[in-house]
């Protein structure tokens, strides 16, 4: 063993001696290269034999090596910088991503709070709150790996965690067989009963009927009406609690709702919003997106993609690209980097009209159906009621069976043309395709839910049309106002159109 001992010794002693002798011969050349002493002695040694030609040259050897000395240091120094200002990058880029990273954190701690200030309203008022997860994912919630190192190399970290939760889902059936009525009564019931949230029954229906005729819905109002308690409930009463997203002024373009890919991380930073999408598309139920303030920033900029996809007939082609190339780990209902918007996610949007909110255009009023909450609420003895389960497919199709038991009659439609004639030509203002295509669902849901014809007509064109008078120089129509409302009361009956009336009034008056 001795033996051996002193074998590694001398063997290792070797290799390390060689690169001794490198630092060493590295150190001994650059003291020779600037031994000016060595230098100065070869000059003196010659100097006696150099005649006057000789010193010329001399001076020239002398000016020359100078250079060659001056031009290796400047590549030293060149290198040197250069390395520097690498590092101080790789240092910048290492601090700037823990500064993506902070302020990812900090968006998320500030949409968790105003989650939890949402949920407060609620259960202040006497809610139990469930866990922030669908109740879907509890009952497969044991099927995710304690250890999350199987995240490493996939891009998409919530979306991943989804698709191990619910591998062996299967939809449910709950066997619904209740009807439209009976759904707004317990609507209705259950947020006076379990939130203390006091509707009218024509909210209820003005609200069903508005999901049933697009799948994106406006609750505007002055504050404190109830406009987001109102969609919060709607979540609750599906059993599952709606996705809050808060929209932010300085909200520009789809990565602000989707989300983005890092390009330091390579990691795409999934907002709770995309999750949401992702989890409705497993499932055969109820699923519902508050834009919360969503007029903080330009709707028609953010919401841009969404507002074009709903309103292709064809749900396969609702599509939206959330990354421009596809990786082998992404998510399975990821195809090649799109993902299919589920037709069983409503998106409800709440507004304020005041000085720091930008005005909702045209474009967007005409693609969803907007309902005015400017009351509170009045208290009424609610029967005790519990949220539901429901089927996606089975609700929409009591949308389509109250269509085609209920449509528009001929005489309604004929006096709606009057009044598009008439509003034409007295106010320079129409309306097309798209709003009565809306006219057509909303009105035949709202008779489904218990109401009368007139109202739903009179309600829909007070928001959808004669809304569209406000963008309208006021001074100039004022005349004209009073003529209408006698049109009005002539074509639809007297004092039929109350609605379209007193939004005529208002306007008169602003």
């Amino acid at each position: 063993m001795n033996t051996f001992t002193r074998f590694l010794y001398e063997f290792l002693s070797q290799f390390f001696l060689g690169i001794k002798q490198i630092f060493i011969g590295i150190f001994e050349g650059i003291k020779t290269i600037f031994d000016i002493h060595t230098y100065m002695a070869i000059i003196d040694y010659y100097k006696p034999d150099f005649n006057g030609p000789e010193w010329i040259y001399v001076g020239i050897a002398i000016l020359m090596l100078a250079i060659v000395v001056a031009i290796i240091a400047a590549i030293l120094i060149l290198l040197i910088r250069k390395y520097l200002r690498f590092r101080k990058r790789v240092l910048n880029e290492e601090e700037l991503l823990k500064q993506v990273n902070k302020l990812n954190n900090e968006v998320n701690d500030l949409v968790k709070e105003k989650e939890e200030i949402l949920a407060m309203k609620v259960s202040q008022l006497g809610l139990n709150m469930p866990d922030d997860e669908p109740e879907v994912e509890e009952e497969v919630a044991e099927q995710q790996d304690e250890d999350d190192d199987y995240l490493e190399g996939y891009r998409f970290s919530k979306l991943t965690k989804v698709d191990r939760q619910y591998k062996n889902y299967k939809q449910k059936d709950y066997k619904n067989n209740f009807t439209l009525v009976q759904l707004c009564e317990n609507f209705r019931n259950f947020a006076a009963y379990k939130l203390k949230l006091y509707y009218s029954p024509e909210m209820i229906r003005n609200f069903i009927s508005g999901i049933a005729s697009t799948k994106l819905v406006i609750l505007q109002g002055i504050s404190g009406t109830g406009k987001t308690s109102l969609a919060y409930a709607w979540g609750k009463f599906v059993k599952h609690d709606s996705c809050v997203a808060s929209v932010q002024p300085s909200w520009r373009d789809r990565t602000d709702i989707f989300g983005y890919l890092n390009e330091f991380t390579k990691r795409f930073n999934e907002t709770d919003f995309l999750r949401y999408l992702y989890v409705a598309g497993f499932t055969d139920e109820v699923y519902t997106v508050i834009l919360d303030e969503m007029n903080l920033a330009r709707v028609e900029y953010y919401f841009a993609e969404l507002l074009s996809i709903l309103e292709m007939q064809n749900p396969d082609e609702w599509l939206v690209e959330v990354v421009s190339s596809s990786w082998d780990t992404d998510p399975k209902r990821l195809i090649d980097g799109k993902l299919k918007v589920p037709e069983n996610v409503w998106y409800i949007g709440t507004i304020n009209n005041d000085d720091s909110t930008f005005k909702v255009t045209d474009k967007v009023y005409d693609r969803a159906m907007p309902i005015d909450i400017n009351e509170k609420g009045k208290y009424f003895e609610a029967e005790p009621a519990e949220p539901m389960d429901i089927n996606y497919s089975y609700l929409n199709g009591l949308f389509m069976q109250a269509i085609k038991d209920n449509p528009v009659s001929q005489e309604i439609l004929d006096k709606v043309q009057e009044m598009d004639d008439y509003v034409i030509e007295h106010f320079r203002v129409a309306f097309g395709n798209r709003i009565m295509k809306h006219l057509e669902s909303f009105v035949p849901v709202y008779m489904a839910c218990g109401g009368e014809e007139i109202d739903a007509v009179d309600y829909f064109l007070a928001r959808k049309v004669l809304r569209k008078f406000e963008s309208l120089n006021i001074s100039l129509i004022r005349d004209e106002i009073d003529d209408f409302i006698k049109f009005l009361d002539k074509t639809f009956g007297k004092g039929k159109m109350k609605e379209c009336i007193a939004s005529m009034t208002v306007l008169k008056k602003s």
